[in-house]
């Protein structure tokens, strides 16, 4: 499976040639049309039957390595031929988060509509290249639940974070990309260099999935509801002003910036270049791979909820995470960057676990984690839950299984990065998976929206139980005990600031 996933990997080889050996004057004159065979007409000569099977079921494939989920993507943004519906929580201004915003004007060009939906909370990207993409006429821009960021003063900022804390804290977490209704991405990844091991010192373990057919309905209608929802602000609209007094060259200006950038090599690894160059191949790879099964798709509403019950309420991610723990019949493997649990779900879990339920947990250590705030939390409550049966197995800062993972380990391993968690996933008795956005803590329960896949397949649920047990071995985590953890891996300050913030009121916004 592994060997055959890697060829996914190769799928992008047109786009990111395109980009590396060619460079051209952009700007927004009328789209031409696409060149490529549309995604719709791969799939048709490659499988016939595929039609008729997308009507009733949903095939996945599971996006294990960063580099295989950049290329996939890169590949598929090359071939769309009608729409290209993008949701992150992040996009950052780096190598990832330019060279995707370059190969979608690529696409708009050829003719694609492209809509973005962001959150406002975290995004980092230059303004002026986003009014430039805004000002394209296949290019339409949304920003979640603006009270940070775009179009806020600073006095407007401290204001709503006093006045409004809940709903500035309720924030769009998914991460979704839906290429021509046809076929999707969804999983852990943001858009940044750090997410598809491009980072030179920090990396994420994460994970995604590659979905097509029936799902991809409900995918598209998720979508379509943030995209209607009056969370959701256009870009012209924040920044007016900004858009009026954008002249045609300040924008022909910033596309060629972008390509300049995309096309410049010094910005792509030796290996990223010569698998452009020695591995060409088709769409095909991919639908081989795929598995059908009854897959289905996960999601919250804009809001999460109605508020009304503060920074609680819980929502429709929540509660079909709690339907299929509640079907476990033997055993939980659940992975989770982010593990702080109110008292209610250790409650839960103890319930399950009196049923002579097994549940492992995989998750970040204080060595490896990159939000120590967030670890605070769950070193609040690690005792609790070792003391209620449920075994806790944290991830180390260098696995051994970081030069499998990160395709640019032989160019680094002299100073590697330092990996973290970022995988979202559970598996169900080995028969059912879940891969998306939702981690074990009270954001996700109560204030970000969320998404995710459940798959129902017993050899996609096993796959990805040996992903998640692979990266619980000895090698790769500790295993907690109360009186035996990893915590003087780190150093002294790092501790003393721990300690610091775990006095701190903070877990119902962890």
């Amino acid at each position: 499976m592994i060997k055959k996933v890697c060829y996914v990997l190769l799928l992008a080889s047109q786009l990111i040639a395109a980009n590396v050996t060619a460079s051209k004057e952009l700007s927004a004159e009328p789209p031409s049309p696409s060149h490529h065979p549309s995604l719709s007409n791969n799939i048709k000569n490659i499988c016939p039957e595929c039609a008729a099977q997308s009507s009733q079921q949903t095939a996945t494939l599971i996006l294990d390595k960063g580099a295989t989920a950049l290329y996939t993507r890169a590949w598929l943004t090359n071939h769309s031929e009608h729409s290209i519906d993008i949701q992150y929580f992040i996009w950052s201004e780096d190598n990832i988060g330019i060279l995707a915003m370059e190969a979608l004007l690529q696409a708009a060009n050829r003719g694609v509509v492209v809509r973005i939906i962001v959150d406002d909370f975290l995004i980092d990207a230059d303004f002026s290249v986003l009014l430039a993409l805004e000002a394209h006429p296949n290019i339409h821009i949304k920003i979640y639940n603006p009270k940070h960021k775009v179009g806020v003063s600073t006095f407007t900022r401290v204001k709503n974070l006093t006045a409004d804390f809940r709903d500035s804290n309720q924030r769009m977490h998914d991460k979704l990309a839906i290429f021509d209704d046809t076929i999707a991405i969804t999983g852990g990844r943001n858009m940044a260099d750090e997410y598809f091991d491009f980072d030179n010192q920090y990396s994420f373990r994460d994970r995604d999935v590659l979905v097509h057919g029936k799902a991809t309905t409900t995918m598209k209608t998720s979508f379509e509801r943030f995209w209607n929802s009056d969370l959701s602000l256009a870009l012209s609209q924040l920044l007016a002003d900004e858009l009026a007094e954008l002249t045609p060259k300040a924008t022909t200006d910033a596309y060629n910036r972008l390509s300049n950038y995309a096309n410049d090599p010094n910005n792509f690894s030796e290996e990223v270049k010569h698998a452009i160059h020695q591995f060409p191949t088709t769409f095909n790879t991919v639908l081989d791979e795929m598995r059908w099964s009854d897959a289905y798709f996960i999601y919250d509403y804009p809001g999460k909820n109605d508020g009304q019950s503060g920074l609680g309420g819980g929502g429709k991610s929540t509660d079909e995470i709690i339907k299929l723990l509640n079907r476990a019949e033997k055993e939980i493997i659940i992975q989770s960057p982010y593990l702080i649990m109110p008292p209610e779900v250790i409650t839960f879990f103890k319930t399950l676990i009196n049923k002579n339920i097994s549940i492992k947990i995989s998750t970040n250590s204080l060595a490896s984690t990159d939000n120590l705030m967030a670890y605070s939390g769950y070193h609040n409550i690690r005792d609790q839950l070792l003391e209620i049966g449920i075994a806790l197995y944290e991830y180390k800062p260098a696995p051994q299984n970081q030069a499998e993972l990160h395709h640019r380990y032989l160019q680094l391993k002299d100073s590697p990065p330092i990996f973290a968690l970022h995988a979202k996933s559970m598996v169900i008795d080995r028969k059912t998976a879940l891969i998306g956005t939702f981690n074990f803590d009270p954001r996700s329960i109560n204030l970000n929206t969320e998404v995710g896949m459940v798959i129902p397949d017993a050899t996609t649920a096993n796959e990805l139980y040996q992903l998640i047990t692979d990266d619980m071995k000895a090698e790769n985590s500790w295993h907690i005990l109360k009186n035996n953890n990893p915590d003087s891996e780190v150093s002294l300050w790092k501790r003393i600031k721990l300690t610091l913030l775990k006095w701190l009121p903070l877990e119902p916004v962890l």
